[in-house]
């Protein structure tokens, strides 16, 4: 275990960095709240306040009522305006840039669809070319940009500079993303794991501060995860903590994974793979109620929903798909439960908002697990309201965690 000390100025950030993160999460305070709030003297709250503000980091507010004589408290708050970061997210066959201020909230965002294995070095020109565009047009001036996010579907480098794997994302092996956005944009860039970032992201919206463990699966093209203790994201010796999607679950004959694999679980549990299975036998006779769901529609057009509710509905081998995805899925959610014991399981994406699913899933989870792991299993209460925001608050994290000094 290395035993490091700390010089002036890495104290000095910690400092800012406790200061912001505290008024991100708590909102407006006055000097003396702060103070006790940190465990600082309010000589050391005052000098790092007023620092602040004359940064334009922290602006003051409204004064708190007086009880008698003497001066009264005033409120300091975080300024989320005062800087603004850039997000590139790629997922499998889309792409959204965007920009944010400090607080998540969104200044601008644009989608777009890019092809399977999409050419790495034409993709991320076209994209950073967008981003500059939008950037000029929203009046973002370059000494408030804090850099660019890049959230990447598949396995990154343990520095987040190179995308190793992208899953079918783009077309290259080994691409030194950060380092090409850096060169296209004129600014810092650094990138994490997509579902890492989106789970960063609604912790950070949320204003979570627990001590304990959780537990984020996502569900969409393929099937990510992501582990947290005391609010902070668990990599792993490897930096793939937690590609739950790629555990082994048909050891003969199961389908090809876009990891190069074969019968991983996302070729059984994702969306796509149930819409997969669901085209391979339908018909007017084997699955009638989805027949008549799809009627006037292609079969490509055949999407999720549309396959749960003729499983709902009465088709029996669909069903019987469904059952056995979720059956999968809460395997894999069971061993976790038994490994690491997290306080929590969050759900996103777009099929944790059918009550059909849903509603087997968590009961599928009750089955066989005993009342000393009966973990709490929720919906993200931001499912599908993070992807324009998770690519940028990778490099406001980082912001604050340096005390706000760029």
């Amino acid at each position: 275990m290395p035993f490091e000390g700390d010089n002036m100025m890495g104290v000095k950030r910690t400092n800012r960095s406790a200061a912001l993160r505290i008024l991100h999460e708590r909102g407006s305070m006055s000097r003396k709240r702060l103070s006790e709030s940190i465990k600082l003297t309010p000589a050391a709250i005052t000098k790092i306040v007023g620092e602040m503000i004359a940064e334009g980091l922290l602006t003051e507010g409204s004064m708190l009522p007086g009880s008698g004589v003497g001066r009264r408290e005033v409120m300091v708050e975080l300024n989320n305006r005062a800087r603004a970061a850039l997000g590139i997210f790629i997922n499998l066959r889309q792409a959204i840039v965007s920009a944010i201020w400090l607080d998540g909230a969104v200044i601008f965002s644009e989608s777009y669809t890019l092809p399977p294995k999409a050419p790495a070095e034409e993709s991320v020109q076209m994209l950073c070319r967008r981003l500059t565009e939008l950037t000029a047009e929203h009046g973002l001036e370059k000494d408030m940009l804090l850099g660019v996010g890049v959230a990447m579907r598949g396995v990154t480098s343990p520095d987040g500079r190179v995308v190793r794997n992208s899953f079918g994302a783009l077309s290259e092996r080994d691409y030194p993303i950060c380092e090409r956005v850096e060169a296209l944009t004129g600014l810092p860039c650094m990138m994490s794991n997509n579902v890492r970032a989106l789970f960063a992201a609604q912790m950070y919206l949320s204003h979570e501060t627990e001590d304990g463990s959780q537990f984020f699966l996502r569900c969409e093209a393929g099937i990510g995860a992501s582990f947290a203790i005391g609010g902070r994201i668990w990599l792993g010796s490897s930096g793939q903590c937690a590609e739950i999607g790629h555990i082994p679950v048909v050891r003969r004959g199961g389908k090809p994974c876009s990891c190069g694999k074969s019968g991983c679980l996302e070729t059984l549990a994702s969306p796509g793979a149930m819409v997969q299975d669901a085209l391979a036998f339908f018909s007017e006779e084997r699955t009638p109620v989805l027949w008549r769901i799809m009627r006037g529609r292609s079969p490509e057009d055949m999407t999720i929903e549309d396959v749960f509710e003729a499983a709902r509905r009465g088709d029996g081998e669909l069903a019987v798909l469904v059952d056995r995805a979720v059956a999968a899925l809460a395997a894999a959610l069971k061993g976790v439960i038994y490994t690491f014991d997290p306080g929590k399981i969050v759900l996103y994406g777009r099929m944790f908002e059918n009550p059909y699913y849903l509603s087997k899933l968590i009961a599928e989870m009750r089955e066989g697990v005993d009342s000393g792991h009966n973990v709490p299993i929720e919906k993200s209460r931001l499912n599908h309201k993070l992807e324009d925001k998770a690519a940028g608050l990778l490099v406001v994290e980082d912001f604050f965690d340096k005390g706000g000094l760029m």
